[in-house]
């Protein structure tokens, strides 16, 4: 049986996984990457070390592994900015996605007048959160930086681009329309590099990698050697998108949310791409041969931070499943927690100055609190879906889940209820490494189509709306009313 070998490329480390045609997986690899933060607002990565951190997942999920593969399938942490030379050496460490320098510029940009313009062509926001601003902080900040791109010398991709430029010792230097669309350089209706926007932010000699499709022939590699002989390169998709094509959103209406400490809500929308609105962004879900799939994508700041919050600063109770099974013979008591930490995302986006809790009374318990914590999660999940189905004009479906909040089955079921929605997880929890070698697997004729390999699925829990539904209506348009008061 020929399989193929997926490498998720992520912010706290590299996972290397062996799938074969039914979704099973053979052999994994693993291994860790870091962060630094040499002041406040900055993250940076070791680019060279992202590599290495493949070549060591690589090595650990082939030791002992004898069954042919076919391809490779890559999927990789979005917006995060490299710069190299021709001879593939960082001219400056990558600037993570999670980097706030751009700050700055974002504000500029804005009193500038470019949002529109940035919304109607690129799909996105103006936030530091995208590779674009990113950018022209390092060509403006950076002399190394700023010399090399006006020599013509410098070559920008996101994690996916400079992964494979070093395998292909540059002999390939290309990206995905995924991985593109999140960049603010990307046009969204011609999936082309607009030169316009390229101009004026000031980065007319900067390099940009060839676009494809995300299952294609992007190449081939040995690994520096690991392997006998080479293995072509058959996808590259960034990681949220590669999620969506895991849990099987192939079809308009059809919705993954991932839920660890935020939240990213994305639901396919079909052939057309939409203008962002109510604070969503429009990108690309996955694009295979002539097929191009859009969706939307909303944003949650605080998730699973909420609760931890409670538990690791407010000490309200020690663990987590404990603190459920004591809520869950509660209601919330009239009490609601808005995690506003760091501001409320998608829809809202207010920046109250802090989190709050509201409604609490004499007789409020920390039981109340808690419950209050994981409701929090479902609302603002189902706030992005409210506006995802009337900016796309299409109902929810089903809403795939992935991440470690779905081991709470109070939240599941909340979620269910409050969406009047059945929600599902999968079995499988490397959720972006099988949307990949989902992808490179269609490319190596290893299965006629996405639906094949969706089909083959094993979903572990579908959970429907029950006997909460009405309660949960009455919860949810509480939370609203406490939201605008903000």
């Amino acid at each position: 049986m020929k399989t193929i070998l997926a490498i998720d490329q992520g912010t706290s480390g590299t996972k290397a996984l062996i799938f074969d045609n039914e979704g099973h997986v053979h052999a994994r690899g693993f291994a860790p990457v870091t962060c630094d933060t040499p002041r406040t607002g900055f993250v940076e990565q070791d680019a060279n070390a992202l590599y290495e951190s493949v070549l060591v997942a690589v090595r650990q999920c082939l030791s002992g592994y004898q069954g042919e593969i076919a391809g490779i399938g890559i999927s990789n942490q979005r917006e995060t900015v490299v710069l190299w030379d021709r001879q593939g050496e960082p001219i400056v460490p990558a600037v993570s996605w999670q980097c706030q320098r751009s700050l700055g510029i974002c504000e500029r940009m804005k009193g500038d007048g470019l949002a529109p313009l940035i919304a109607r062509k690129t799909g996105l926001l103006i936030d530091p959160y995208f590779s674009g601003t990113k950018l022209v902080w390092l060509n403006e900040n950076d002399e190394r930086v700023r010399a090399r791109i006006a020599a013509g010398e410098a070559f920008f991709g996101t994690v996916d681009s400079w992964l494979l430029y070093r395998l292909t010792k540059g002999a390939a230097y290309r990206t995905d329309y995924t991985n593109a669309s999140r960049t603010m350089l990307l046009n969204l209706g011609a999936l082309e590099w607009d030169r316009e926007l390229v101009a004026l932010f000031g980065l007319e000699g900067l390099r940009l990698p060839e676009l494809r499709p995300s299952a294609s022939d992007f190449g081939s590699t040995d690994f520096d050697g690991l392997l006998a002989r080479p293995l072509p390169i058959l996808a590259m998709i960034g990681d949220s998108h590669a999620a969506a094509v895991g849990e099987g959103c192939l079809r308009p209406g059809v919705a993954k949310a991932t839920m660890g400490t935020g939240s990213s809500i994305m639901m396919n929308v079909g052939a057309k791409a939409h203008e962002p609105e109510h604070g969503l962004v429009s990108t690309l879900c996955f694009a295979i041969g002539e097929r191009v799939d859009y969706a939307l994508e909303g944003i949650v700041i605080s998730a699973g931070s909420t609760p931890a919050f409670l538990k690791e600063k407010l000490h309200l109770f020690d663990d987590f499943a404990h603190a459920e099974q004591a809520f869950t013979d509660y209601d919330n008591g009239g009490v609601f927690l808005i995690p506003a930490f760091s501001g409320i995302g998608c829809p809202h986006w207010k920046y109250p100055g802090g989190a709050q809790i509201v409604g609490l009374n004499f007789s409020t318990s920390w039981q109340h609190v808690a419950r209050a914590a994981y409701e929090s999660i479902v609302y603002q999940i189902k706030d992005v879906i409210t506006v995802m189905e009337q900016a796309a004009d299409v109902p929810l479906a089903e809403l795939y889940l992935d991440g470690g909040l779905t081991q709470r089955p109070f939240l599941l079921q909340y979620l269910s209820d409050t969406l009047d929605r059945p929600v599902s997880t999968l079995a499988v929890s490397e959720i972006s490494a099988a949307g990949a070698a989902a992808l490179a697997g269609c490319q190596a004729g290893l299965a006629e189509s996405l639906d094949a390999y969706q089909a083959k699925r094993v979903v572990a829990r579908r959970v429907e709306p029950g006997s909460g539904v009405a309660a949960a209506a009455d919860n949810h348009a509480q939370w609203l009313r406490w939201i605008n008061r903000l």
